[in-house]
């Protein structure tokens, strides 16, 4: 069954590249871009990108819920990855005067800029899932502390290896909110315990390939390692492929956060280890409904969504929930 939904979320996720990238630079889908009822308000979706899983389920429950607002007309953009793009798309809903923006940010040194520049013009503004300096500047923010989960992996990591051992972190993209607190929620926990030491630490851009690709560079060089701790599951799980196809998964514990499908999967099979439940329906949906009430006047306040850890023990509780 999870398979299928795998698969089945896979599909949606390149039909949906296909269409923003026929849709230009904050254009929305070809559908919403020519929609003919000039009566309904005009919500602007400004994506980070969708390039790996967790973002891509973010635009899925968006889209669910957005079919809950019949009175709405939402325009998704998806700025891959890149800052100058997005603040492109962003213009973009400004000239054409939208009545609210959802926005995911690329990266915590733009951010502020955008979120500026949108505020100028006086239209509500909804951050979702990373945060930065100045978001308290935002109508709204949607999501959940980066750094309780670090705390929370990293915690989990060290009761696994009782308090000693060599660990490799993973980091996401550098200068992503995510990648700079989960990975400052790892430290502050390693700094509790002395007998646990860093001894490697590199970047793979969020991707399971890349993951792969370090982990198997890590492997070769020899280095002693007893745990694997990715800022994702798309990353841990690359690196469980590199460990396994070496034939040390049983020496090395991974640990990845999200607690996406094939996460959850490799959990039960008994593969990976660790995970961080980080609840993209709840963020995705919550900042679709803030953003329709910001659009009608109506007042909002920030919601934050707690992340949960997953083990072994409760494996099976989330992937019920999947």
């Amino acid at each position: 069954m999870m398979v299928n939904k795998n698969v089945f979320s896979l599909i949606l996720s390149l039909v949906m590249v296909f269409m923003l990238a026929a849709c230009g630079e904050g254009e929305g889908t070809s559908s919403e871009a020519e929609s003919s009822s000039g009566d309904k308000k005009v919500i602007g979706v400004s994506l980070s990108s969708v390039s790996d899983t967790f973002r891509t389920f973010i635009y899925d429950a968006m889209n669910k819920e957005a079919a809950n607002h019949p009175d709405f007309e939402f325009v998704f953009s998806d700025a891959q990855d890149d800052s100058s793009k997005q603040m492109n798309q962003v213009e973009n809903f400004i000239t054409r005067n939208v009545d609210a923006i959802i926005f995911m940010p690329v990266d915590t040194v733009a951010a502020p800029d955008i979120l500026n520049r949108v505020n100028e013009v006086e239209i509500p503004i909804i951050v979702v899932n990373q945060t930065f300096e100045e978001v308290d500047q935002a109508t709204a923010f949607v999501g959940s502390s980066s750094l309780e989960a670090g705390l929370m992996q990293m915690e989990e990591v060290a009761k696994q290896l009782e308090g000693n051992g060599n660990v490799a972190i993973i980091d996401g993209t550098l200068g992503h909110e995510a990648q700079i607190k989960r990975t400052e929620g790892n430290m502050q926990i390693l700094d509790e315990h002395p007998d646990m030491e860093v001894v490697l630490q590199s970047t793979a851009e969020w991707s399971r390939n890349e993951g792969m690709n370090l982990m198997e560079n890590w492997l070769q060089a020899g280095q002693q390692i007893d745990a694997v701790v990715a800022n994702n599951d798309e990353m841990a799980i690359g690196a469980l492929l590199a460990i396994e196809a070496a034939g040390k998964l049983d020496e090395i514990t991974v640990a990845g956060i999200d607690a996406t499908p094939d996460a959850l999967d490799l959990m039960k099979s008994g593969k990976l280890d660790v995970t961080v439940f980080q609840d993209a329906k709840g963020q995705a949906t919550t900042s679709v409904q803030l953003a329709v009430k910001a659009a009608n006047k109506e007042e909002v306040e920030t919601v934050m969504i707690p992340f949960q850890l997953v083990n072994q023990e409760n494996v099976d509780e989330f992937i019920e929930d999947n």
